[in-house]
């Protein structure tokens, strides 16, 4: 489906952001409603044909500031994002003025606020450390998982797999991830993280993600890899993360988990009907 327009001569509005590389189709639908099919989300995520993205997020109406709803390249949804919503509330703090937002997910209500120096801090909420509600396919130690490595589950309004490596560089993140992915212990298919712990308030680390592959970034993986170091007695509560496209700093702290990064508005720019196609 296409906006509720006439799709001859509609043009659907959208911008390009990225948090630390990992990029994001944004559609703000407050004003307008747009409805999008699997099908056509694949192709404007095509990196050669289409724009390219790794989620895109769609903008509407809710109960609070705005409600985001978010969706993978493959066309499948995503439970959460935190890059693109630290992205999103770039735009809304700047748009409304405010120092603080509340934003609505599939997670339930997130809090936003400004950070200073250009940074925007989110809280993605508590983390989910029970089986049934990452979830597992059956009752397990999300602590140490039975997987070759010993990983630790984590969910994040999605699920994660973090397993902590003497060496980051050295692990074949594609061959890995992928396998991970589809691990039949995740029945809906999972992010997956290697990380590598510098300190007691550092970890190196590199993402594949559910529904995506290679990304630069993940916010709710760093997240799930903080509090998983947190868990395990490796780290602390704050924790800075570099990852292959940048830094995020991560508060575990009594009202959920704060994430602080940069964001980046790259263009502005519309679909044409012509390449949404008719599906």
């Amino acid at each position: 489906m296409l906006p509720m327009t006439d799709q001859n001569t509609s043009l659907i509005p959208f911008e390009k952001m990225h948090g630390l590389g990992n990029d994001f189709v944004v559609i703000d639908a407050r004003a307008q409603s747009v409805s999008l099919t699997a099908r056509q989300i694949t192709r404007i995520a095509d990196r050669h044909c289409g724009v390219g993205f790794d989620q895109l997020a769609m903008i509407s109406k809710g109960s609070h500031d705005a409600h985001l709803t978010f969706y993978n390249s493959d066309g499948s949804l995503s439970g959460a994002c935190g890059n693109a919503t630290r992205c999103i509330a770039r735009k809304l703090l700047d748009e409304s003025g405010q120092s603080n937002l509340e934003l609505t997910t599939e997670r339930g209500v997130l809090l936003a606020r400004e950070a200073g120096n250009g940074l925007v801090s989110v809280n993605m909420g508590h983390p989910q450390l029970a089986w049934q509600d990452i979830p597992l396919a059956q009752d397990l130690d999300t602590l140490a998982l039975p997987i070759e490595g010993n990983p630790t589950a984590t969910g994040m309004g999605n699920p994660h797999c973090t397993f902590f490596v003497d060496d980051v560089m050295a692990v074949d993140l594609a061959a890995r991830g992928a396998a991970i992915e589809n691990h039949p212990m995740y029945p809906e298919r999972t992010n997956v993280q290697f990380a590598q712990v510098i300190g007691k308030n550092h970890i190196r680390m590199r993402v594949w993600e559910r529904g995506v592959g290679v990304t630069l970034a993940s916010g709710s993986s760093s997240c799930a890899t903080a509090v998983a170091a947190v868990r395990r007695g490796l780290c602390d509560r704050k924790v800075q993360i570099d990852l292959d496209g940048g830094t995020l700093w991560i508060d575990w702290a009594d009202d959920g988990v704060w994430m602080t990064g940069t964001t980046m508005h790259v263009f502005s720019g519309t679909f044409t009907p012509e390449f949404l196609g008719t599906d």
